[in-house]
């Protein structure tokens, strides 16, 4: 009722004269204009056409945006798309970024849906990215006339909004994947749509090889693969001989190779977004760079240089995308354009593939650099490495497909042609062959409960992965003596987190200190809290910072720093006064935010499971040992050495050698602790080990599991540790008879 009172609240603002659109929908009358007397009125209104969704009459805004939707590449391949919809089980769709296929084709696909009175379930379409997910919701919404989180909603991780009358649902795809651990045959849905396949994510890599299986268990049941047409060769032999739509979408664009600029690429950059600018030419810039390292360079001299030039130019308004904190562009109505007054020109700078973000027809020149700092996984040494790689070829096409379709578009490629054709590979290569596979056995083990165990992928993993993966499963005690997941295993894959913070979260239960590693876990989970700097603001920032520093370590920080915007969250008559307090301290606020929906969601597992939960003691000598022995329970694969006393860590597990990140309270506070547990370290320029704290080797080694050490290569750091070892060994077994025999069955089940 109150979605129906909204909607009703929606048409009574707005005019009920509809434009004339050349579908085969009815239209308003024009009589309804008239104000010549109620029977008039009334006789219009019984014209009004309804929409089948809500049942309640179109507003104009519907028809309006119908227009919209007609003019789209996509459009012309309606017919052909459903009457494939109808006599096919699985369908491939291939079109680019900008031809409407992510926003179009599940509508269509809801209209299937309605024909058949929701018999076998509503529809789901996956994104790669949540941004994505939750702008296409928004936008479909609109388009359909209908309520957003009613009968079209969003599902992303930590954030719901859908109701169970909800027919169409944009959501992340590894939230479609979790939702298999509990609905294997995914029985909600009729339809479902897997969008931007081209991305090769490790959550849709497993959609496509698992619904397999689930189609022929489930004759029913629609797949729409969305995809760019380089994919299309691969989908085909994959999912054998299945219907395809190919979407054509020709658009004018110049490109400029520029074969010199690659080596000053940053240079270069900066030189072109002021030539531009200088030239006249309308347009937005978005420009591809191959780190967040060059966005930040560039973020801060276009900035200090913009603030030069010369204002009849107009205003150049840079707009950083960071990694995580993508999102989608679009065009400002036609009344904000009235309003302004000075010319704006938004130069975008991000270092994204381009797939992920939504665009405008206002962008009208992209500069690409042609490189990208790649995280690449190594099984051997558990950890990341940051390696600056060509793009592929099918990349470089869909930052292309940035430029806006309404005009010709212009493309600067900071490359040559012969470099594009001899070093950029044909396709991206798969996530699921550069990345920890840790996450995703873990969820294969759980789903193979249901019968869902064997998976055939369209690109194998390395086996080296895979084992290693098992590996810290075994170490993790998550799998049973036959390979198994445990019970253990189950738990741990119930939170939406690394299976290492599963597993010191689980281990918090043993040591009453579940209330500080859920706010540790999701701190850490949630986007950095800490601002990104302007230019002159580091020392101001640090001491702001150095409020929220605590002594035994970066994870302590993080709880002090929670629980100070807990307070002023608390304390606060208004949002505006939180997001003055954070933007005083130098702190993020969304990403605060977004820690206290990551902590609730956890709170709600731990209350759903039944884990025991203590009342939290932050502060106290015994609660920290317990979060210690909590976060090591987890993360025990993650230590280091300080081998010479100036901050130089050399890692357990291999022979890299890394320094405390800058922000460290260590660093700040220059007291380097010879041992440390990490949550975070990539081989890079800088080889920092970021979110660190101080451990003791006798804690370590009263917790690591004995067959893990045993495998540890030989070093100094193992020698010393073994040492330890040996004087605990006597203290430990009488101790153990005699003090605590009940702890000790406990945190053998553990571990």
């Amino acid at each position: 009722m109150a979605a129906t009172r909204a909607r009703w609240g929606k048409m009574e603002e707005e005019e009920l004269n509809c434009p004339k659109s050349s579908s085969e929908k009815r239209y308003f009358p024009e009589s309804l204009d008239s104000s010549d007397g109620d029977e008039e009125g009334i006789l219009a209104c019984e014209d009004l056409e309804l929409n089948p969704f809500d049942g309640l009459p179109y507003s104009s805004r519907y028809y309006k945006l119908l227009k919209e939707r007609e003019d789209l590449p996509i459009w012309k391949e309606k017919y052909s798309f459903m009457e494939n919809l109808l006599q096919s089980q699985v369908v491939i769709v291939s079109g680019d970024a900008t031809c409407g296929k992510s926003s179009q084709v599940p509508q269509w696909c809801a209209e299937y849906c309605l024909s058949i009175h929701y018999q076998h379930g509503g529809v789901v379409c996956t994104q790669v990215h949540k941004q994505t997910a939750v702008q296409l919701a928004l936008r479909v919404a609109d388009e359909m006339d209908v309520n957003i989180g009613h009968e079209v909603g969003y599902v992303i991780p930590f954030e719901n909004c859908c109701t169970s009358e909800t027919i169409l649902r944009y959501c992340t795809d590894d939230m479609l994947q979790r939702e298999m651990m509990s609905n294997p045959f995914l029985g909600s849905y009729g339809v479902i749509i897997l969008d931007d396949v081209q991305e090769r994510s490790i959550a849709t890599d497993v959609l496509l090889g698992l619904l397999k299986d689930v189609l022929l268990a489930r004759p029913e049941l629609k797949l729409i693969i969305n995809s760019s047409p380089h994919l299309i060769s691969t989908l085909s032999s994959y999912y054998g001989n299945v219907p395809l739509i190919e979407v054509a979408s020709k658009r004018p664009v110049e490109v400029v190779y520029l074969s010199g600029a690659q080596k000053e690429a940053l240079e270069a950059v900066l030189r072109l977004i002021f030539e531009i600018h200088h030239s006249g030419e309308e347009g937005d810039i978005v420009v591809f760079l191959a780190c967040e390292q060059d966005i930040e360079k560039a973020y801060e001299i276009v900035c200090q240089e913009g603030a030069n030039l010369n204002p009849d130019l107009g205003e150049l308004v840079v707009v950083p995308l960071y990694p995580k904190e993508k999102c989608a562009l679009f065009k400002p109505n036609d009344e904000a354009e009235k309003r302004c007054q000075v010319y704006q020109r938004r130069v975008v700078l991000t270092a994204s593939s381009g797939e992920s973000l939504i665009w405008s027809n206002t962008v009208r020149f992209v500069i690409d650099v042609g490189v990208e700092r790649r995280k690449v996984y190594s099984p051997r040494i558990r950890a990341d490495s940051l390696v600056l790689q060509p793009i592929s070829q099918s990349q470089a096409e869909m930052r292309k497909q940035v430029l806006g379709s309404s005009s010709s578009g212009k493309l600067f490629c900071l490359y040559s042609e012969e470099f594009a054709s001899k070093d950029m590979r044909p396709l991206k290569p798969a996530e699921m062959q550069h990345a920890n596979l840790t996450s995703m056995v873990l969820f294969m083990k759980r789903v193979d409960i249901a019968g869902l165990g064997h998976c055939d992928f369209m690109n194998r993993p390395a086996p080296e992965s895979l084992m290693q993966a098992l590996e810290d499963l075994d170490y993790l005690a998550a799998l049973d003596n036959d390979g198994n997941l445990s019970e253990f295993g189950i738990i741990m894959s119930e939170f939406p987190l690394d299976p290492q913070l599963s597993k010191s979260i689980l281990a918090s239960c043993e040591f009453d200190c579940v209330d500080e590693m859920l706010t540790i876990a999701a701190m850490v989970t949630a986007p950095n809290c800490f601002s990104h700097l302007p230019s002159g603001a580091e020392a101001e920032a640090l001491t702001c910072w150095k409020t929220f520093l605590h002594p035994e370590g970066d994870h302590f920080t993080l709880v002090n720093l929670y629980k100070a915007f807990q307070d002023v969250t608390l304390n606060s008559t208004s949002e505006h006064c939180v997001e003055k307090w954070c933007h005083d301290y130098f702190l993020n606020c969304s990403a605060l935010r977004m820690a206290d929906v990551i902590r609730a969601e956890l709170l709600e597992i731990i209350k759903r499971i039944e884990l025991p939960y203590a009342e939290p003691a932050f502060g106290s000598k015994e609660n920290t040992l317990n979060i210690k022995k909590a976060l090591l329970s987890g993360y025990f694969m993650q230590i280091a050495r300080d081998v010479d006393g100036s901050g130089n860590y050399l890692m357990l597990t291999h022979k890299q050698v890394a320094q405390l990140h800058p922000l460290s309270c260590y660093s700040v506070t220059k007291k380097m602790p010879e041992w440390v547990l990490f949550h975070k370290f990539s081989i890079s320029e800088n080889n920092y080990i970021r979110i660190a704290s101080e451990i003791s080797p006798e804690l370590f080694m009263q917790l690591v599991p004995q067959y893990y050490f045993s495998n540890l290569p030989p070093s100094e750091s193992k020698d010393i540790l073994q040492q330890v070892m040996a004087q605990l060994s006597p203290i430990t077994d009488q101790t153990t008879s005699e003090t605590c025999p009940e702890t000790t069955e406990q945190r053998c089940a553990i571990q």
